[in-house]
């Protein structure tokens, strides 16, 4: 009888179990059950569950031309496996990401471009599309956290959000509240989340995402800067470079540390550009 370890089924599913047990987020579970189900798929070619064929899965993983950040992401999944599965030899370390120096420009959404996307909704006549941009971009919440505006928050200037087992209060602003106000009375929303289908059931983040794609073409805006975690990115920025209160902003991001925040301090290369500039160092 072989001794060799096979991944079943019934593990899989005792350890997505345990991910909800722990209280993870759907988001996260769903990742997760995909993230096992490709290692799942990759083992079935008749490799046993040892560490060999998780180090092989990282290079495959690689060599498919993941990015870094995506194949650490699929990685982290892998070794959580492992570790309820008690087998803790078994996990790889992640690959080391250079933090950057620089924003990328290219994929980065401007309060410009972000004006010209409210302008295209209201033009077009779409009051949930512009309500979902000012929501999302003025408070710099995640799609996920969209069921907790409710018209009760709205009411009480202030979004008590569960994410990840944590909970924080986001403030919203009175503009915002003045805007949402009316929407949930022309929609006749007297209770719970702002954002819901016909069923009265929250958006799903994939019609969140389209409906905010969308707006891309008529805004003239590129379609790679247009998605909900760019609105959120630019209230992160902009709230930075007004009170560069990196504590502050992680704590209204719902971030367990402020070096998850930094990315949302870094400087574009034209920024540095013209700062080296005006240093007048090169007469």
């Amino acid at each position: 009888m072989s001794n060799v370890k096979q991944l079943e089924q019934a593990e899989v599913d005792g350890f997505l179990r345990n991910l909800y047990l722990e209280e993870r987020s759907e988001n996260t579970v769903s990742k997760y059950r995909r993230d096992i189900a490709r290692f799942g798929r990759f083992l079935a070619e008749g490799r046993a569950l040892d560490r060999e064929a998780v180090v092989a899965y990282k290079r495959y993983l690689v060599g498919e031309g993941y990015k870094a950040s995506s194949v650490n992401s699929m990685l982290a999944a892998v070794n959580a496996l492992l570790s309820y599965l008690g087998l803790p030899d078994c996990r790889v370390r992640l690959l080391k990401i250079q933090r950057q120096a620089f924003r990328d420009r290219s994929r980065e959404l401007q309060k410009a471009d972000y004006l010209r996307l409210l302008e295209t909704a209201r033009s077009r006549k779409k009051p949930r599309a512009e309500a979902l941009l000012q929501t999302l971009c003025g408070v710099g919440i995640r799609v996920s956290e969209l069921p907790f505006i409710t018209k009760e928050a709205v009411l009480e200037g202030r979004a008590a959000i569960r994410c990840k087992g944590k909970c924080r209060v986001v403030p919203l602003p009175d503009r915002l509240r003045r805007i949402l106000l009316r929407y949930c009375g022309e929609r006749g929303i007297t209770s719970g989340p702002v954002f819901v289908t016909r069923s009265g059931r929250p958006m799903h983040r994939s019609t969140v995402w389209r409906t905010v794609k969308s707006l891309s073409a008529d805004a003239k805006v590129q379609p790679r800067k247009v998605y909900p975690h760019n609105l959120r990115h630019l209230f992160a920025c902009t709230y930075y470079r007004q009170s560069r209160d990196i504590a502050g902003l992680a704590a209204l991001l719902g971030h367990a540390s402020t070096e998850t925040t930094r990315i949302y301090t870094a400087t574009n290369e034209t920024e540095y550009a013209g700062l080296i500039n005006r240093l007048g160092l090169v007469p």
